[in-house]
């Protein structure tokens, strides 16, 4: 971490980090940091936000409201004020960045911190930058704005990217014990960076540059989307060849060497997986004009997903003599991921819109959520989960598993379903239960 300014108590910075925009990445950065005895200020361009925290309430799932409480206690300071920038020897980026009109990182958030930041930056402070975004932004798009205060990267402040690897929902990996890597837009920059993550971070991994840093955060995406996509297709395939392809996926987990599973499912979700790749696909389009046809290829799978599972849900029917429209179809958990309330990105939204165009009826069940925001305009009254799962499971003519939270007992609820089509592999299959 950037030594202060001066040495007079007077002078030295309140904070020892800043962090900007306290949301899944922020937010748990801010409590590692917090954590290791440091003190934290959290800058959010959203007062409700601010005044949650400040009043010890979380909106993040993997901190509870006695995190937020703890947090508070020993010091962290959530504001809406960027005069805080101004008195810290460290500032973390963390805003969102999510997929723009043609295809790249709408950056507009990441701008907009940057530009606020200029106004307040001092000679020393450490700046890093952790929103994923295609390579070269720290240099070509954070530095010109950062260098407006007439302060120069790599001369009067520190510079680095260092891409989040915050996973919701996991309980075996968090920010201490996860390697952090690190990209300095000089090697003095870099090693400044490494210090400060040094102080919350077991292992902090330092790349050439930022641009490597970058490029590291979009090629761990790109690597389980591609992956996801070939599982995907290997669904369609097997499930047309009559072949079990969770034995299989199984049966090759077996061999110790040169495999790593992967699963299929409804589609991907979240704001990682559906997202960054893209990042990167568009870069190589804009910047080299060819197409990086392992990603787009594998988009093109992925996105395809929802409508194979609307089609297996009609096939179900089939057997049954009926038609998916008018149907009564009960579809359970359609948050992103498993034993998360996080709706962003969910692949359950574009496989109930198929379904509603042709014609279901629908119902939806989620233990962590009780209404259903993104399809609140289209579902109207049953974008609110039914109350009596029993009750529901046993009136549609088909469930379908999209999410495999632990309060699902799968085996239960397809013993008393009419048809069951599994998204997640986890049922055991009969006479009127599928898996994908």
């Amino acid at each position: 971490m950037s030594e202060p300014v001066s040495d007079s108590v007077s002078d030295r910075p309140r904070h020892d980090v800043v962090v900007v925009g306290l949301g899944y990445v922020g937010l748990p950065l801010a409590q590692a940091a917090v954590g290791a005895g440091l003190s934290v200020g959290g800058l959010d361009a959203s007062a409700g936000v601010v005044a949650s925290l400040a009043a010890g309430h979380s909106h993040v799932d993997d901190l509870s409201d006695e995190d937020v409480a703890k947090m508070v206690c020993a010091g962290f300071e959530p504001t809406t004020d960027p005069s805080c920038l101004a008195d810290t020897a460290a500032v973390v980026v963390c805003v969102p960045t999510p997929l723009g009109a043609e295809g790249g990182p709408d950056l507009a958030a990441v701008r907009a911190a940057t530009t606020e930041l200029a106004a307040h930056l001092r000679p020393g402070t450490l700046v890093v930058l952790e929103s994923t975004t295609y390579p070269g932004t720290t240099d070509e798009v954070v530095r010109p704005i950062l260098e407006t205060s007439g302060l120069r990267a790599g001369v009067d402040f520190p510079l680095a990217f260092s891409p989040e690897r915050v996973d919701p929902g996991n309980t075996a990996y968090g920010i201490r014990n996860t390697p952090k890597v690190v990209g300095g837009h000089t090697p003095a920059c870099t090693e400044a960076a490494t210090a400060f993550y040094s102080l919350f971070v077991d292992t902090v991994v330092p790349t050439r540059g930022t641009r490597e840093a970058e490029t590291a955060k979009l090629l761990e995406n790109t690597y389980r989307h591609i992956n996801i996509a070939l599982v995907n297709e290997m669904a369609r395939v097997c499930h047309d060849l009559d072949i079990d392809l969770w034995e299989v996926i199984a049966a090759a987990s077996t061999k110790p060497f040169g495999f790593q599973a992967f699963y299929p499912g409804p589609g991907v979700g979240g704001h990682c997986i559906p997202i960054d790749p893209n990042y990167l696909s568009h870069n190589v389009r804009t910047r080299l004009g060819y197409p990086f046809r392992f990603v787009e290829l594998a988009q093109e799978i992925n996105a395809a997903m929802p409508a194979y599972v609307a089609r297996r849900v009609q096939d179900a029917l089939n057997e049954d003599g009926r038609a998916l429209r008018g149907a009564r179809v009960l579809l359970l958990g359609v948050t992103y991921k498993a034993d998360i309330a996080d709706q962003r990105e969910s692949p359950a939204v574009p496989v109930a819109r198929r379904l509603l165009e042709q014609g279901a009826e629908l119902a939806f069940h989620d233990p962590l959520i009780g209404r259903w925001d993104e399809l609140a305009d289209e579902l109207g009254p049953a974008a609110t989960a039914v109350p009596d799962l029993d009750a529901a499971v046993a009136g549609a003519d088909v469930v379908v598993l999209l999410q495999r939270h632990r309060g699902y007992d799968v085996d239960a609820l397809a013993a008393r379903s009419r048809r069951f089509l599994d998204t997640r592999g986890t049922v055991t299959p009969s006479a009127h239960a599928e898996r994908l």
